[in-house]
């Protein structure tokens, strides 16, 4: 990481959403709410699918660790931007900021796989559900989760890196309300051109890759339901993929809006609001659809609450 002979930058300013002091106590609220539906939700889900026999399967192993990658994601940023809110100077350190930028890059590379992970083993799961338990071995979900985690990763580290290797001698107020690439390369006063080209690159490819192995899986899952005879049966399968299409359809949409649009399209004050959504919203949202959407999800929170009732009886 950048040490502090490449910058006469200590510490960030961060602009936030709003300097309305009014406003700022109601997005405080706001946040704090969001923010403690994103946890419960997300470890509620990680425990109920531990302590549920009838989830352990492949989906539910990659959707453990979808929800902790949401809990995570919403975590390296919301819990200071909370604190930011009342706080008059809204400052973070240099490394404080790097290790912010790093630990989001992170968690958006894993859950942009993890999401194409998902899409792959449904279409195992549909094309071939009789073979579905060897093609999909606890130890290759093991492998492909760990691959995930040390692929984002590096790309964090990478990232993180390039940035704050960049000399920061100007201005050191962010227009954002958390350490991200965009505004902190605006604010250097070194040649950024390498950086830029390495953030479309990089964002691009794991994007474009992550969807394309998305898109490719679901070509074939949709050639699997076509083969179903029964109207019935064709729309219970297709129930098992829709919380994943609505996650991932939520999920690479604001990313793709976020990081593949050309440097002359991109607004910070438009971007702010767009980071709102993926950073705080969909960590909340990821869970509840799972919840809300799946059946086998439904009835093992019915039964365990069916068995803490009767306990407390």
């Amino acid at each position: 990481m950048a040490n502090s002979s490449h910058s006469a930058v200590s510490e960030f300013i961060l602009m936030g959403l709003t300097d309305d002091p009014e406003l700022q106590v109601i997005l405080f609220g706001v946040f704090l709410v969001i923010y403690l539906i994103s946890v419960v939700g997300n470890i509620g889900l990680i425990v109920l699918i531990q302590v549920s026999p009838q989830l352990h399967t492949p989906m539910y192993f990659f959707l453990t660790h979808l929800a902790f990658i949401d809990f995570c994601f919403t975590s390296s940023v919301t819990p200071n931007t909370l604190l930011n809110f009342l706080r008059d100077v809204k400052s973070i350190t240099f490394y404080a900021c790097a290790t912010q930028l790093c630990c989001f890059i992170t968690f958006v590379v894993c859950e942009l796989y993890l999401l194409s992970i998902m899409a792959y083993d449904r279409y195992m799961a549909i094309w071939n559900p009789l073979l579905y338990a060897s093609l999909m071995p606890r130890k290759l979900c093991h492998q492909m989760v760990a691959s995930t985690y040390i692929y984002g990763f590096s790309v964090g580290i990478a990232q993180a890196v390039a940035t704050f290797h960049l000399s920061f001698c100007g201005s050191s107020v962010i227009n954002h309300f958390y350490c991200d690439d965009v505004p902190l390369v605006a604010l250097a006063c070194s040649d950024t051109h390498v950086k830029e080209l390495m953030l479309l690159v990089i964002a691009s490819f794991n994007t474009l890759c992550s969807l394309a192995i998305v898109v490719i899986s679901y070509v074939f899952v949709l050639f699997a339901i076509l083969r179903i005879n029964s109207a019935e049966g064709r729309r219970k399968t297709f129930s098992t993929c829709a919380s994943h299409l609505t996650c991932i359809s939520i999920f690479y949409g604001t990313v793709s809006f976020m990081y593949l649009q050309p440097k002359s399209s991109h607004s910070l004050n438009t971007d702010k609001f767009a980071s709102v959504f993926y950073v705080v919203v969909i960590p909340m949202l990821n869970p509840l659809i799972y919840s809300l959407r799946n059946l086998e999800v439904k009835n093992a929170l019915k039964r365990i609450t069916e068995k803490l009732s009767l306990a407390i009886k």
